[in-house]
C-alpha cells in the first residue's frame, strides 16, 4: 500500500521497509502493520489534539509530571509550543507505560521506540501467524473465562504495584494470542497517586474486563477486584506477587455528611482566599 506521510520519514531513516496494510484507525491512533527487515512490527501513528475524539483528556492528563517549568508554563497557556510539549506528553506516556509495566510481569507488545508520533511495536500474532484477535471477537467456555479474568486482574494489580491505571481498559484493548491476554493501548495511563480520578478509572477497568469474562462465567459478576486492590494500594500492602482473592468487605460505617460538607466549606473558602490574594497582588 502507499506509504503514508507520517510513516515516510522512518521509511526515509531506514526503521521501516515497507508498509504493509492497515491494521485498524480507532479514536487516537492509526495501526499499520510494517516490515522491518525480516519482522513484521506495528507502527502506531497517533492522531493530532484537533483530530482525536478522546474524551475528558485532562482527566488523564492529571497528575503527569514536567519537568522543565518552562514547559509546563507553555502548556498552562496553550501556546503553540505548549500544545507541542503536551502531544509529546500523550505520546511518549504510552512508551513510558509498556516499558514499565512490561518489568512488573505485565504481557504488553514490545516497543522498539517512539519518533515523531508514530510508535514502532510489536505485532501480536495467533498461532497462525495472523494478527491477534481482540478479546471482543473471542468466545470462551467458562473455565477459560475464569482463568483468563484472574490472569487480567493480576496484570491491573501489577500495574497499580508500579503506580500505574490503564484508564481505558476493556475488551477492545486486549488482544488474545495462544499464551492469553495482552495488554495494549496505554497512551492515557494515569499516575494511582497522583491522579484525583485514579480510583475510579481502576473500578470502570475492572468493572469492563469483569463484564466482559461474567457473560461466559456469571459467578465473576460477584466479585470485587477493584475494591480489593484499591485498599491494598491505600495501605501499602500491595506487592507483584499478591494472590488476589476477589473478595472485599464493604464498610457498614455510615458516612459523617456534615463533616465532608464542612470540608467542602473549608476547601471553596481557601480556593476564595487564593483567589482574594492573586486579585490583590495585581492590584499592587
Amino acid at each position: 500500500m502507499k506509504t503514508p506521510k507520517r510513516i515516510q520519514p522512518l521509511v526515509d531513516e531506514g526503521l521501516v521497509d515497507e508498509v504493509i496494510s492497515q491494521l485498524m484507525s480507532g479514536k487516537e491512533a492509526t495501526v499499520y502493520a510494517v516490515r522491518c527487515g525480516d519482522e513484521v512490527r506495528c507502527a502506531k501513528v497517533y492522531k493530532e489534539a484537533t483530530k482525536r475524539s478522546f474524551k475528558k483528556a485532562a482527566q488523564y492528563n492529571e497528575g503527569r509530571k514536567v519537568r522543565s517549568s518552562r514547559r509546563a508554563r507553555a502548556m498552562e497557556k496553550g501556546s503553540k509550543f505548549g500544545r507541542k510539549q503536551q502531544e509529546e506528553i500523550w505520546q511518549n506516556a504510552e512508551v513510558d507505560a509498556l516499558y514499565k509495566i512490561a518489568d512488573a510481569g505485565v504481557r504488553v507488545p514490545e516497543p522498539f521506540g517512539c519518533y515523531d508520533g508514530v510508535l514502532l511495536m510489536e505485532l501480536i500474532t495467533d498461532e497462525e501467524g495472523d494478527v491477534a484477535p481482540r478479546l471482543n471477537d473471542v468466545e470462551m467456555p467458562a473455565d477459560q473465562a475464569i482463568e483468563d479474568h484472574q490472569i487480567v486482574m493480576t496484570y491491573v494489580m501489577r500495574m497499580l504495584c508500579v503506580g500505574l491505571v490503564h484508564g481505558d481498559l476493556s475488551e477492545f484493548n486486549v488482544l488474545v494470542d495462544e499464551y492469553g491476554p495482552v495488554i495494549i493501548d496505554l497512551p492515557q495511563a494515569v499516575d494511582a497517586a497522583a491522579n484525583n480520578n485514579a480510583k475510579a478509572m481502576l473500578k470502570r477497568d475492572v468493572q469492563n474486563m469483569t463484564n466482559y469474562y461474567s457473560q461466559f462465567a456469571p459467578e465473576l459478576a460477584k466479585t470485587h477486584y477493584a475494591e480489593e486492590m484499591w485498599a491494598l494500594f491505600e495501605a501499602g500492602d500491595l506487592h507483584a506477587d499478591y494472590v488476589l482473592t476477589g473478595q472485599f468487605e464493604h464498610s457498614t460505617k455510615a458516612a459523617n455528611v456534615g463533616s465532608v460538607l464542612d470540608e467542602i466549606k473549608a476547601a471553596f473558602e481557601e480556593m476564595q482566599d487564593r483567589e482574594e490574594a492573586i486579585a490583590a497582588s495585581l492590584e499592587d
